[in-house]
């Protein structure tokens, strides 16, 4: 399995060791030409408007948004979660919108506000998943073909339309390997 790691911003190679550790070849993605031959993406954190930004500059959205509909399994966490949603209230800023959801950027505070909490993820097991949450994404809505995997304080923050998967949280930054795992096992392979 060849997975392309966007590699702009973020803890991209926490996300490489995870998906190595899995048995998985990785490629770190910074330009279009590296999108040839990926089997799957992840789309890491960061500051989402940026990295918008650059994939537009650097001709990688349109392709990442055509691999995204042609069924090519996608993982964004956090800002990787902004750009894969259809709808970001109050921002126009570039984005795949490829996930029927409108989110809502950094409503659980500024840096200073970052916590982690355990999230229940039936999908994977009994034992809660640690979930560390920076400047997160609220999801304020979604569409009926999207799946709640698991919700902190009544809200969406693990989410799965078709070949798409996205947490509003970070488990790359935690020594739980679950959530990498069900995104190769279930989206991927599944």
């Amino acid at each position: 399995m060849r997975v392309g790691i966007l590699a702009l911003q973020g803890a991209f190679l926490e996300h490489r060791e995870i998906m190595e550790k899995l048995g998985c070849e990785t490629v770190e993605v910074r330009k279009p030409g590296q999108l040839e031959g990926i089997q799957a993406i992840i789309i890491p954190g960061g500051e989402s408007t940026t990295m918008g930004r650059i994939l537009l500059e650097q001709g990688m959205l349109a392709p990442l948004a055509e691999m995204g509909r042609a069924g090519v399994p996608i993982y964004g966490t956090c800002a990787g979660m902004v750009l894969l949603a259809k709808e970001i209230i109050g921002s126009q800023q570039p984005r795949l919108g490829l996930m029927d959801m409108v989110v809502r950027r950094n409503a659980y505070g500024r840096q200073v506000d970052s916590f982690e909490a355990d999230i229940e993820v039936p999908v994977l097991g009994r034992e809660p998943l640690r979930g560390v949450f920076i400047r997160a994404p609220r999801v304020e809505t979604v569409g009926p073909g999207v799946v709640v995997l698991a919700s902190y304080d009544g809200w969406p923050v693990l989410v799965r339309e078709k070949n798409l998967l996205a947490s509003a949280f970070h488990p790359e930054l935690t020594t739980d390997l679950r959530l990498h795992r069900h995104f190769l096992d279930e989206v991927i392979t599944g």
